[in-house]
């Protein structure tokens, strides 16, 4: 299938090349934004005058959002041709980007933020979904290696980038920087874009829609109000369980819907199912450690939110790096041997960082995070690719679907458990308050402490992670050969 002869969906040759570029440069665009608020939330919290927990909205108020609009990204692109969904997806981008660049308050801001969010819930599953269709089966791990570059590289590199520009700039260049290149793709992809993906024109099910919505929203919502509040605060139990309860209706309702809005029978196949829940825990493994590390280096070392964003780089470039090479690796191996090697060095360099000192030399701390990132850059996309091999070509959207808003749950589920474990062993392990005022060098020492016990607690649970994700490894099949075993 040489770039001669793609054709699309009605039957005209295309470049697949261009196509390609055109929507990774569009994607790193959309994807970048996850993170790129992070080291600027001091600096929005003095320009309007808002709280810590308001700032956080930022970026809750965007993955919630996008982890809404993953389930429903398989009913659009089964509906929508994807050069359309694809021009539609950015221009939503555009639309919350220049919101945010003009926003003359917070509200307006984070209006932004949630128009941006659903561009990008929209544009991520698209383009995972275009590298699947365009690629044969054999050439699926490198291209999907090609797609994990944004998808894994964008949001490590957000926080260095916009650490960089808040101490140059202003905050409102993180979205002027973006507006100029969005346009450009937005041209390049009215004339390169193409309808690649065949349609298969389902109904919408409004009930399925709105189910999903509250479900996953709620959901999503209660883990990412652990951090704060704690798992024993009524708000997080109610939006738990209410996420609970409405996600089981909408699970027993796909099952039961001769066109389901998410097609869950690709839960059929084995192989796709320990894809999908190892996908999910190494994202647990990876997302948390993400949010402790900065903390621990900024709280306990004094580093600068740029530093500490910095600090994390290499191992961000890193995984970008390798994701092509794993790709191309699985192509030729399949997924299991590689598995299992980078499970076991994610394993082995998380553990030293439960060990941390207010002492550690930083270069080890870079090494180690880089080290990690190399583990998962062997997992991450070679085990997406081997579960999305094994569905057949009209259930690839669902799974795509499926496969993402499992990360995304997982991510939020990993974020809330390591961060409610700092929060609740640093609480515990505190000194008496009144040794303030008594024994000042003390309490500090002791503080500096207990906060360290915190981190401790935090990078065992993520071992702990890491250590499921090497157990799940053995259970892949080796086959890199399509499993086409599985109709609807």
């Amino acid at each position: 299938m040489g770039n001669n002869q793609t054709i699309d969906i009605y039957g005209k040759p295309y470049n697949r090349t261009l196509l390609v570029v055109v929507l990774l440069i569009g994607t790193f665009c959309t994807v970048l934004n996850q993170t790129l608020l992070t080291t600027a939330f001091p600096t929005l919290m003095k320009a309007f005058d808002i709280s810590a927990s308001s700032v956080q909205w930022l970026t809750t108020g965007f993955l919630l959002v996008n982890g809404i609009m993953i389930p429903i990204s398989a009913w659009l692109i089964n509906k929508f041709s994807s050069k359309k969904l694809y021009l539609a997806a950015m221009t939503i981008f555009l639309i919350g980007t220049v919101t945010c660049f003009m926003a003359p308050n917070f509200s307006i801001l984070l209006i932004g933020r949630l128009i941006q969010a659903a561009g990008v819930g929209i544009s991520m599953p698209l383009l995972q979904n275009i590298m699947l269709s365009i690629f044969p089966p054999e050439k699926r791990g490198s291209a999907m290696g090609m797609a994990g570059i944004v998808i894994g590289l964008a949001p490590a590199l957000g926080p260095t980038l916009s650490g960089w520009i808040i101490d140059h700039y202003t905050w409102r260049d993180l979205f002027g920087m973006v507006i100029p290149i969005v346009i450009l793709v937005l041209v390049l992809a009215t004339f390169l874009m193409k309808s690649v993906i065949r349609l298969s024109n389902p109904n919408i099910d409004i009930l399925s829609a709105l189910l999903s919505t509250i479900g996953f929203g709620s959901l999503l919502y209660g883990f990412s109000s652990v951090g704060n509040n704690g798992w024993s605060n009524a708000k997080v139990i109610v939006f738990l369980i209410a996420g609970i309860v409405v996600i089981s209706l909408f699970v027993w309702r796909q099952l039961r819907l001769e066109q389901p809005f998410l097609e869950l029978r690709v839960f059929k196949s084995s192989t796709f199912t320990i894809a999908a829940i190892l996908s999910g825990v190494v994202n647990m493994a990876m997302v948390g450690a993400e949010m402790v590390l900065p903390l621990y280096i900024q709280n306990i070392r004094g580093e600068s939110a740029f530093h500490s964003g910095l600090m994390l780089l290499p191992g961000a470039l890193i995984m970008g790096l390798m994701m092509p090479i794993t790709g191309a690796i699985f192509d030729k191996h399949g997924a299991k041997r590689l598995a299992i090697s980078g499970m076991l060095i994610l394993t082995a360099a998380t553990l030293p960082f439960a060990f941390l000192t207010s002492e550690t030399p930083i270069a080890m701390i870079v090494i180690l995070y880089a080290i990690r990132m190399f583990g998962i850059s062997m997992v991450m996309m070679p085990v997406t690719t081997s579960g999305m091999n094994a569905l057949p070509m009209n259930l690839i959207s669902h799974g795509t679907a499926v496969n993402n808003t499992f990360r995304q749950v997982a991510s939020s589920i990993g974020t809330a458990i390591l961060i409610s474990v700092l929060t609740n062993v640093t609480k515990d392990n505190l000194p008496a308050a009144h040794l303030l005022k008594t024994l000042p060098l003390f309490y500090k020492n002791q503080a500096i402490s207990a906060t360290l016990s915190g981190y401790h607690a935090a990078f065992y649970v993520a071992v702990i992670f890491s250590v499921v994700g090497f157990i799940i490894t053995f259970f892949l099949k080796n086959n890199k050969k399509v499993e086409g075993g599985m109709t609807k």
